[in-house]
């Protein structure tokens, strides 16, 4: 719409606001007509271009094809011309005959600040015309008052926050008030609804207000406004939850001539919505009490291994023992994150950070090692991230133990860098340090200590990528990882 209309029309940028406003809210006037509609906006060159559609919900549709983007001349459709030149609604006498089909047609007016920017045509198809319902005539009332009001600039209501595709439809309930409140008609959907909340008698000849105010639960917090809503004096939504039940409301005054005449109540049953999304809250709440419970675990283990550490005389079971410390502290730093998170994605970038800072915490005091993390590794699922933290772990307590291993290192200042590269459904993870670089006869695929095994372990089962170690041109060793990113199952 917003192409069509800039490039063939003259309106401004509020008028073309209003339009779309005007769009999201019209399947309401599609299905209370039982009628497609098509909105046609004047163009410079002395035309229409039809910049929106919308079919009914209620009805058999008249238009087949989509007609966004045709264009028709000016004289073509005198309802059109009249429509845009008059601001008046105009209805056709005798029917339209599309492909054997009968169409009664009118066209709408769409007004802004006294001003016609386009034209609705409201296209009903006769072929399956029979003698209305209560319903159907309340929904043809309803219908007329809303062409009123657009044509009149007063719908829809500029200052209504609504989220349309959460808002209730025609078809899920009904209720017109007078310009009292009193229910006047009530659709079987909306009735059921009501009796859901405990309602026993009918609703025709109530005042909706009242009544869905004794309805309201009197303990606990109440919306103050729910009489007022239900009364339908403000374009407002609002919801009434009973132990038995939630109703959703939407409140549509009607004042086609200026004047209020009463109302439209749209109502929708979404009991059964809000016990689904208040389980997923606390299914959510859950999982992250477990990963915060996983971490408080894990952190109490890396604490027990760490006080044995010191107890042990022996130099290498001391060792292996901080290394132990070093790969329970990574997962937990992943679980930590997770707690904090309302679905299993993390941001790793947090995380590779905080396995920097930890590896090299721990290094020798002696030694001097500049770390620093390039690029973005963005957001992995948790199955994605263990691992991959764990590895990470692995190279950085790696290089950090036989790159500068050599005491000419020790006075100087030694690099240490992470640059993580994202593409398509990999991500290209390397560590480059400075250091003495690889032994001649080293293989990666076969040699090094228990890590560089955790390594090839997790890349090749857990990440489904592939590991690589090479001399640095520049002195020292780069470690490569190409890791597949997998979706969440």
């Amino acid at each position: 719409m917003n192409d069509l209309v800039r490039r063939h029309g003259a309106l401004s940028a509020a008028d073309l606001e209003w339009l779309h406003l005007l769009v999201s809210e019209w399947q309401l006037l599609a299905d209370l007509s039982f009628a497609d509609l098509v909105l046609w906006v004047p163009t410079d060159d002395g035309q229409y271009v039809a910049v929106a559609q919308m079919r009914p919900n209620t009805g058999a549709t008249s238009h087949q094809d989509d007609l966004v983007g045709d264009f028709v001349p000016r004289g073509r459709r005198p309802m059109l011309d009249a429509a845009l030149d008059e601001g008046r609604i105009v209805r056709e006498g005798d029917p339209e005959w599309r492909d054997d089909v009968p169409v009664r047609v009118e066209a709408i007016p769409v007004s802004r600040e006294g001003r016609v920017i386009g034209v609705i045509a409201r296209n009903t198809n006769l072929l399956t015309a029979r003698t209305p319902s209560r319903l159907e005539l309340t929904y043809l009332q309803s219908a007329a008052d809303l062409a009123q009001m657009i044509a009149a600039g007063t719908f829809p209501h500029a200052g209504e926050l609504l989220d349309m595709d959460a808002s209730p439809r025609v078809g899920d309930g009904l209720i017109r008030l007078d310009a009292d409140g009193i229910v006047q008609y009530a659709s079987p959907n909306a009735l059921s609804a009501y009796h859901r909340l405990g309602l026993t008698t009918d609703l025709v000849g109530c005042h909706l207000g009242r009544i869905t105010a004794e309805l309201a639960p009197h303990e606990g917090p109440v919306d103050e406004a729910i009489s007022a809503v239900a009364s339908g004096w403000a374009p407002r939504e609002t919801e009434v939850e009973t132990p038995a039940a939630v109703v959703q409301l939407r409140a549509i005054p009607l004042k086609p001539r200026g004047q209020r005449i009463g109302a439209i109540m749209l109502l929708r049953d979404v009991t059964e919505l809000r016990r689904r999304e208040r389980e997923l809250i606390t299914k959510d709440a859950t999982i992250r009490e477990i990963h915060h419970r996983v971490k408080n675990n894990l952190q109490t283990v890396a604490a027990l291994l760490r006080l044995q550490a010191r107890r042990m005389d022996a130099p290498q079971a001391r060792a292996a023992l901080e290394e132990a410390v070093r790969r329970v502290g990574s997962i937990a730093i992943v679980h930590e994150t997770l707690s904090q998170t309302l679905d299993e994605r993390v941001d790793f970038d947090e995380i590779a950070d905080r396995v920097l800072s930890m590896v090299t915490e721990v290094a020798a005091s002696s030694l001097r090692v500049r770390t620093a993390r390039h690029g973005n590794f963005g957001e992995l699922i948790a199955e994605t991230a263990t691992p991959l933290a764990m590895v990470l772990t692995e190279l950085l307590q790696n290089a950090l133990e036989h790159a500068f291993e050599d005491p000419a290192y020790a006075d100087r200042a030694n690099t240490l860098e992470v640059h993580a590269e994202r593409r398509a459904e990999r991500l290209l993870i390397t560590v480059t340090d400075d250091g003495i670089g690889l032994p001649d006869d080293f293989d990666p695929q076969t040699s090094g200590n228990l890590g560089l095994q955790i390594v090839r372990t997790l890349v090749g089962s857990e990440l489904a990528g592939r590991f690589d170690m090479v001399p640095n041109p520049a002195g020292g060793t780069i470690v490569r990882l190409d890791v597949q990113l997998r979706q969440r199952r």
